[in-house]
């Protein structure tokens, strides 16, 4: 089996900051209020947790801090609990820095942006760091940590774009990362499916940006394949649109369902609709 390739994203983030920040420059008193799709949060909102997320990773991940007393009890091992600990760190975050100004945010984010794409070029894509979570509890290569805080910051400027009314970054070449790094989440997604070795399921996304992705079942464990397989015994297909939305919790599966063409075993193919890409 061919494993399937890395995704690549460092250059695409000196873009996705400038885009963000010509948009926000042009919102208007009324537009920063605007509620978006993340429940409680406004495009303000919004914009200072990608700030945090800067922060979090450049104190964290450049400098090496930790905020022991924020830390202090919380087992990282468990699933509820990490995403427990995150909502409430986000929410805290939110909530502690919204006497920021639109103006101030903008500089700030301006700053860390350039910070976050200097340090990541910095480090080495294919060394082995910690865990993407929904990708699997084990350690992950930096270059999908990499790919993961692309997509958070693709999808939140989305949110931003969808709550002002403006066009996303639905080009080919700010999408389609998005969209296999999302991928990255199958086999863990069919990871409690028994089925035969040899048992392959597809998951083919439709646009401009999709593509398809085959996950194969090996000894005990699925993996994603590079190699194009003729028949697989499940596929799933759906648009691009929908999937970015189904797999970061923004449209649930009912709703999904419309928009969704499943092709041999059934059930099995079904089982790629509970994929997560996202953990908050």
């Amino acid at each position: 089996m061919q494993p399937l390739g890395p995704v690549r994203v460092i250059d695409l983030f000196p873009g996705e900051r400038e885009s963000l920040l010509d948009l926000l420059d042009r919102l208007s008193p009324e537009q920063w209020a605007m509620a978006t799709a993340c429940p409680g949060w406004s495009v303000h909102d919004v914009a200072l947790h990608i700030l945090g997320g800067d922060i979090g990773n450049l104190s964290g991940g450049r400098d090496g801090y930790i905020d022991r007393h924020a830390t202090q009890g919380v087992d990282f091992t468990q699933w509820e609990s990490l995403l427990v600990f995150i909502n409430r760190r986000n929410d805290d975050w939110v909530r502690a820095t919204r006497r920021i100004s639109p103006r101030l945010l903008r500089e700030f984010l301006g700053v860390t942006g350039a910070a976050i794409h200097q340090y990541f070029a910095r480090l080495d894509p294919d060394a082995i760091g910690m865990p993407v979570n929904w990708a699997g509890p084990d350690p992950a290569p930096v270059w999908l940590h990499i790919a993961r805080e692309y997509t958070e910051r693709w999808m939140h400027q989305q949110h931003i774009r969808d709550a002002v009314g403006q066009p996303g970054l639905k080009e080919r070449a700010w999408f389609a990362p998005v969209l296999d790094t999302f991928a990255r989440a199958l086999p863990h997604t069919l990871r409690a499916v028994a089925a035969p070795a040899g048992t392959t399921v597809r998951l083919v996304i439709t646009g401009e940006a999709g593509e398809a992705w085959q996950v194969l079942k090996l000894d005990g464990a699925w993996a994603l394949t590079a190699e194009t397989v003729p028949s697989p015994d499940a596929t799933l297909t759906l648009d691009q649109e929908t999937a970015w939305r189904l797999f970061t919790k923004g449209l649930n599966k009912d709703a999904a369902m419309p928009h969704v063409i499943l092709e041999g075993d059934t059930v099995l193919a079904a089982r790629v609709l509970d994929m997560v890409s996202i953990l908050a």
